[in-house]
């Protein structure tokens, strides 16, 4: 078993710019997880990000220290394989019983003990065709225990993870598969597509277990132009319900409706075609995170753009159940309700982080909500039995395309409450202006674009000299709200969500690769450099916004880092800090609200922001104050995790990134026996 190493010296940046998991006053409460555990990849299945753990708080945040680390690869694992732990690892481990649940780097599954971060069982990893460790890691792993299934043992306690192409039950105390559970303890997920077997899908976030269903979603590339066609036609998104005992297949979701099903009729015909959009189009995935109300018995998914993502002539209609928040019974797979966040989708607005289940009080009456954040910086609240808005949601009108072929939804909905978290859409108004010369300069890189409001669709690239580049995009694609998602506070109703300031050029053209059969596709993929390599738009380039969910409104608003201040352009301004770009899951606790700094800091803002930068900072929850800022020797790529062993509470988070192999590093007060 490999140990953990050294606890190493921890840089901390302490200052300020200017602390029971039950039922709490304002009927705000989730049941959640035993006390100082976290056993499911969000804290619980509500996916609040939530833990009621106190001993670390505002006052002694600063003192954190490292206790142990540990290999995403540990050595154990290894096998004496002399494999080096990817740069980057997405995985956040459960904790169930003293025990940390991973996914490693090499695709397997492992414990690890909660105080000491020292390997307890692991699985094999999966082996490729050359005889090598063919996985990578999962982004969480699902945690199911079956307390009526009593043995001299204990209960019925498993782990349910994805490994390679296959769905696995692990014995949580062992670590054997379960051989009651499919085929030796594994399902085979290319299998059970309605008769298809899909090799082309990749299965990468954690699953869910609801009422004994597991509940699977998939991911494929959605726009790879430089590497394979781009194509009308793709493998479906279908999500798909198994027994968690054996492993059986329950339920499949179509995500694209077939014909007799509910939303089959919003994908029409495309006019060359003697067939119906339905039967070609594909993806819609789930490549996201589900969450769950066992109460009620239901799953909640968001889900993703259909074929090809930025021109749907070929698929008119609104293309339910493409970009849509989908209700599902957990036993069944039935369709309960759904709600689609951006009709007959061009801008790659996938929902792309797991739906928060919420209790709110919203003018004197308590809501058992469901509340989900989007790439577009918009807020959707629901009843989460009925689907029901809590604030109306508007359908306005939107600009149309000038694409030949390209029929756009006349209108798209917009929520009024909460505000929009970020910029929408694109004004003059919205440059840069530290200095009037970068102004005049971001006004003529703009003027070599289209612009416009929210949901303008992506337009041609025109050729000619001084013709415009395509449509400046804001949010982008990978703006707004992502993967990371937002957290809840259980006591307070005030959800925290991490928003990365980021645009992108939507430019199409028609396609040079002869084997595509699309009108038109998109042309790289690329930003507006602003001014001197400065962004384009005004800061923050990301922010944490704290929404009060009983009167869904924005309490307040914080950049994130300290952002470009010393670009040579401005360093002799008296800025205050700007926000770096990237992406940062929060931590919520009863004192703090804790955030990985997330991106670069330098002058060039990230566009993708997938790794995160290498400070983790506390925030005091009712202003956004910063109360401390702790350098870490690595930059966080994962979402961070809190629980308690031994007596003392760790905040678990996995660095990695600039060449250094990833690894976990678990924080904790200074042990008063030391």
């Amino acid at each position: 078993m490999s140990s953990a190493r050294n606890a190493a010296a921890l840089t901390i940046v302490a200052g300020s710019l200017a602390g029971w998991w039950g039922p709490a006053p304002g009927a705000h409460a989730q049941s959640g997880p035993p006390a100082g555990e976290w056993p499911a990849y969000a804290a619980d299945k509500a996916a609040s990000k939530y833990s009621p753990l106190d001993q670390i708080d505002r006052d002694n945040v600063a003192d954190l220290r490292i206790a142990w680390r540990q290999s995403t690869v540990p050595g154990a694992v290894r096998q004496g394989n002399a494999v080096r732990a990817r740069a980057r690892s997405q995985n956040t481990p459960l904790m169930v019983g003293g025990r940390l649940y991973i996914s490693t780097g090499l695709g397997s599954v492992a414990a690890l003990d909660a105080a000491t971060g020292e390997v307890v069982w692991f699985d094999d990893p999966p082996q490729g065709a050359g005889g090598g460790p063919a996985g990578g890691a999962a982004r969480g792993v699902a945690y199911w225990r079956d307390s009526g299934a009593q043995a001299e043992a204990g209960p019925d306690e498993r782990i349910i993870a994805i490994v390679g192409p296959h769905l696995v039950a692990l014995d949580a105390r062992t670590g054997q598969r379960r051989p009651d559970f499919g085929d030796g303890g594994a399902v085979d997920l290319r299998q059970g597509y309605d008769g298809r077997t899909v090799d082309s899908y990749r299965w990468r976030s954690a699953p869910i277990v609801v009422n004994d269903v597991i509940v699977v979603g998939s991911y494929h590339t959605d726009y790879l132009a430089a590497v394979q066609p781009v194509t009308k036609a793709g493998p479906r998104g279908d999500v798909r319900g198994y027994d968690v005992r054996t492993g059986e297949q329950l339920w499949i979701f179509h995500t694209i409706p077939r014909e007799g099903e509910f939303g089959n009729e919003t994908w029409g015909t495309d006019p060359n075609e003697d067939r119906a959009s339905w039967e070609y189009s594909g993806h819609t995935n789930m490549w996201s995170f589900p969450s769950g109300d066992e109460a009620l018995g239901y799953v909640y998914l968001p889900l993703t753009t259909p074929t090809n993502d930025y021109y749907g002539g070929h698929r008119p209609g609104d293309n339910l159940f493409a970009e849509s928040l989908v209700c599902l019974d957990a036993r069944t797979g039935e369709r309960i309700w759904h709600f689609q966040a951006v009709h007959h989708g061009l801008w790659d607005y996938d929902f792309a982080s797991a739906p928060n289940l919420v209790d709110i009080t919203v003018d004197g009456r308590a809501i058992e909500a469901v509340a989900i954040v989007s790439k577009q910086a918009f807020t959707y609240v629901f009843d989460r039995a009925t689907g029901e808005p809590v604030w109306p949601i508007e359908e306005r009108p939107v600009p149309q395309s000038t694409v030949p072929g390209e029929r756009t939804s006349p209108t798209q909905p917009f929520p009024t409450r909460p505000p929009a978290f970020d910029q929408q859409g694109v004004t003059v108004d919205d440059l840069i202006d530290f200095t009037p010369e970068l102004r005049r300069e971001a006004l003529d890189i703009l003027g070599g674009f289209e612009y416009g409001p929210l949901f303008t669709p992506p337009t041609l690239i025109d050729e000619r000299p001084g013709g415009k580049q395509g449509l400046v995009q804001m949010p982008g694609t990978s703006g707004g709200a992502n993967w990371t998602g937002a957290g809840f506070d259980p006591e307070t109703g005030v959800l925290y969500v991490q928003s990365a300031h980021t645009q992108t050029v939507i430019g199409i053209v028609r396609p040079e690769n002869p084997v595509s059969d699309v009108a038109f596709v998109r042309k790289g993929y690329r930003y507006a450099e602003g001014p001197r390599g400065l962004p384009l738009f005004k800061p923050p380039y990301s922010r944490l916004v704290a929404i009060d969910l009983d009167a869904g409104e924005i309490l307040w608003t914080v950049p994130v880092g300290d952002g470009p201040r010393e670009h040579p352009a401005i360093r002799h301004l008296d800025l205050p800090p700007l926000g770096n770009g990237g992406r940062a899951a929060p931590l919520v606790t009863k004192t703090l609200v804790l955030l990985a700094e997330g991106g670069s800091a330098g002058p060039v803002l990230p566009m993708w922001g997938g790794a995160g930068g290498n400070m983790l900072r506390a925030y005091d929850k009712a202003t956004g104050d910063v109360l401390a800022a702790l350098e870490l020797p690595g930059q966080v790529t994962a979402a961070p995790m809190t629980y308690m062993a031994g007596g003392r509470q760790y905040i678990v988070v996995t660095v990695g990134g600039s060449g250094a192999p990833s690894e976990y590093l678990a924080l904790a007060l200074p042990d008063p026996q030391d």
